[in-house]
């Protein structure tokens, strides 16, 4: 796999990121030794989390977090990976969380980061990220959090999550005129499916719509890290089950229908799996686009670097 490397930073990150929301759910211990290293022998080196992954759960809190910090403490491989985690997303203990109630100010992010550097075990984060947005908070005081961050070590670069273009160009502009690095990368929703999906439940969560994706064309110093990477299995569940096994899905719609009906030509022309042209839809767009992809195995990462040994045609993609 060839690394992508982020302009005006050190950071050279691999064409994929591990998504770890389902550490310490579906993989801990020595099952996620497993897949940590099966990731770092394939070439992988970007490593995903959040300090809410996975709350939601009980009773345990930032349990991705503790996964991770539990394999660094035992491998001592802190250097080979490039650790990414985020802060400020609302609470999502209890019954009836509120994603809409903010968690985004200076105290709440301090809080966030010290209790994840003691959770991940490391004294720095490579990069952090606002998990959230609160427009009623000025974007010139985000900034300066994260700046501070970055002055005392925490943290080497920042990035933001669900921001909206107009938040990241006065994010760009500001830290033009203070002389800052600015955003180093966006997660947001972008993958196969999203064009034709269904509204999100939650609907704090963006998506790479229109004029983000011109953004990220003219702004390629703000790396594209594209959540959801496999479109929460529509296609694949399609490919097992047919349409009967995908009509709750928030992707059953006909655009992602036609789609769908094409993958068994797609699969015989690429001698290729869902996953792989499912990420190969990454590999075609007009900017570098690092996906995330959540793995239930180490298998299912080896499924997934396969993925860049293929020379996808952007054709195949539009529809």
């Amino acid at each position: 796999m060839k690394n992508i490397v982020i302009p005006n930073t050190e950071l050279s990150v691999s064409p994929f990121g591990l998504g770890t929301v389902d550490a310490g759910l579906l993989w801990d211990g020595a099952d996620a030794d497993r897949v940590f290293e099966s990731f770092l022998e394939l070439g992988g080196n970007l490593i995903d989390s959040a300090h809410v992954y996975s709350d939601w759960v009980p009773p345990e809190i930032a349990r991705s977090e503790r996964v991770i910090g539990d394999w660094l403490s035992r491998s001592k491989k802190r250097d080979k990976i490039i650790l990414i985690t985020k802060g400020g997303h609302p609470d999502m203990t209890g019954e009836n969380p509120d994603t809409h109630i903010s968690r985004m100010h200076r105290e709440d992010m301090v809080k966030d980061l010290d209790e994840s550097l003691g959770k991940l075990r490391t004294d720095y984060i490579d990069l952090y990220f606002y998990h959230r947005d609160d427009t009623a908070i000025p974007v010139e005081e985000t900034i300066e959090v994260m700046e501070d961050f970055v002055k005392q070590g925490k943290i080497r670069y920042y990035g933001c999550s669900n921001w909206s273009t107009e938040r990241m160009k006065a994010a760009d502009r500001y830290c033009s005129e203070k002389g800052y690095r600015s955003f180093v990368a966006n997660q947001a929703l972008l993958n196969l499916g999203s064009k034709y999906m269904n509204p999100l439940a939650d609907d704090t969560m963006c998506a790479i719509d229109g004029e983000m994706y011109a953004y990220h064309k003219e702004n390629r110093g703000n790396l594209a890290m594209p959540y959801m990477g496999v479109c929460s299995g529509f296609f694949h569940i399609y490919d097992s089950k047919g349409e009967e096994g995908v009509k709750n899905s928030p992707y059953y719609t006909e655009g992602n229908l036609k789609m769908a009906r094409r993958l068994a030509a797609l699969k015989e022309k690429y001698n290729a799996t869902v996953t792989q042209i499912v990420l190969g839809f990454f590999t075609v767009q007009e900017f570098p686009c690092v996906p995330l992809y959540g793995a239930k195995t180490a298998d299912n990462l080896k499924e997934a670097a396969g993925t860049f040994d293929i020379r996808f045609d952007k054709e195949d993609y539009m529809f």
